[in-house]
């Protein structure tokens, strides 16, 4: 029992001179750890006579509570210490902003269009832009868009007024419906060959689930002397594996209309739909993702390209749709609601920036 006296005093006086909560947190391993001098000392009760057992376990019990309680009190005061000599020393300038509690994401929209990009600027194929307020020429008429077609109604399209007022309706201004009148501009002021992709916003009068009156596309024009129906196939089964990532992914082409390809197609993937779940690569379910076709002979000579002699193929591809079908976003509109807490959850790091070098 006097061994166990001189153990409490040892254990208290150790406590007592500790300089710091390192020196705490050793003495409670030493002592209370799985291989501490109390603990030891416990698991050798058993083989002692019953009385002794009895009272050294109630000393032991006794003397483990006090260094406990001891050691807590005495990391309680060193804390405040320490806490203390913090105040004294440090100072806080609140007129500087506050510090984000993260960094910046990058918009699913910004993220997609980088990743179609990189995918078809590895094909070969550069980016081009132009304006987003057309005039019908470069927005219809030199696409083969009939008169009496449904995007030239104003129900379907924001028109502006004309240079010469609201008199001409050919003279009104329109907010570009797609990015076609890009490849227009490209193919008057470029001699083919022609290879481009051209990013950018569109509108058109739609509002719901699916649709949105300002919307972004991704089209791609290649135009020369040798391109034929089977490199627009290679080019877009292409894309699609590799945008949506699965190395057969099945690819099927629909024969279609637009008045600025012929022939036309439209381009389905494979996908199932069974059970309520959603999956592309996968069953034995279609789904429709973009258009794409020939450019129309009349195309090529409206914008003073010889048809007899250069060819090729157009195709577009809507930036959103691509982006909900990746990144499972169910609702177009969110992407326009400037809600931080959807963008936490579907942005993309801004050190992460899809690119022809460093990839997806």
């Amino acid at each position: 029992m006097s061994e166990l006296d001189n153990l409490r005093s040892e254990l208290m006086a150790a406590v007592d001179s500790a300089a710091g909560l390192d020196d705490l947190e050793k003495i409670r391993v030493s002592a209370l750890g799985k291989k501490g001098r109390i603990t030891e000392l416990m698991k050798g009760l058993g083989a002692m006579d019953p009385d002794v057992r009895k009272q050294a376990g109630q000393i032991l019990n006794a003397i483990k509570g006090e260094v406990a309680e001891a050691i807590e009190a005495k990391k309680q005061g060193s804390a405040n210490s320490e806490l203390d000599a913090r105040l004294a020393t440090e100072t806080l300038d609140v007129s500087l902003p506050v510090r984000p509690a993260r960094e910046g994401l990058v918009h699913p929209i910004s993220q997609t269009i980088d990743e179609v990009v990189a995918i078809l600027g590895e094909l070969g194929l550069s980016v081009a832009e132009g304006p987003d307020i057309e005039d019908d020429w470069h927005n219809f008429t030199a696409l083969n868009i009939p008169p009496d077609h449904p995007a030239r109604q104003e129900h379907d399209t924001f028109y502006l007024p004309g240079r010469g007022g609201d008199e001409n309706e050919d003279d009104r201004l329109v907010l570009r419906t797609h990015t076609s009148p890009v490849q227009i501009r490209t193919m008057m002021n470029s001699e083919p060959p022609i290879r481009i992709i051209v990013p950018g916003r569109t509108y058109r009068c739609d509002y719901d689930a699916t649709h949105s009156p300002m919307f972004h596309q991704v089209e791609g024009l290649v135009i020369d002397e040798n391109t034929h129906m089977g490199h627009l196939k290679g080019c877009i089964i292409d894309f699609c594996r590799a945008f949506f990532g699965v190395d057969d992914l099945p690819v099927r082409f629909r024969p279609s209309y637009f008045p600025f390809t012929e022939p036309s197609a439209e381009v389905d993937i494979g996908c199932t739909r069974e059970g309520g779940e959603f999956r592309i690569g996968h069953g034995d379910d279609w789904l429709e993702i973009l258009g794409c076709g020939m450019v129309n002979t009349k195309v090529l000579e409206n914008c003073n390209i010889d048809s007899s002699r250069y060819q090729g193929f157009a195709f577009g591809i809507g930036i959103e749709r691509m982006a909900m079908l990746k990144y499972g976003i169910p609702d177009l509109r969110t992407f326009y609601e400037s809600d931080l807490r959807w963008l936490r959850h579907y942005g993309f790091s801004a050190l992460r920036v899809p690119s022809m070098v460093g990839g997806l």
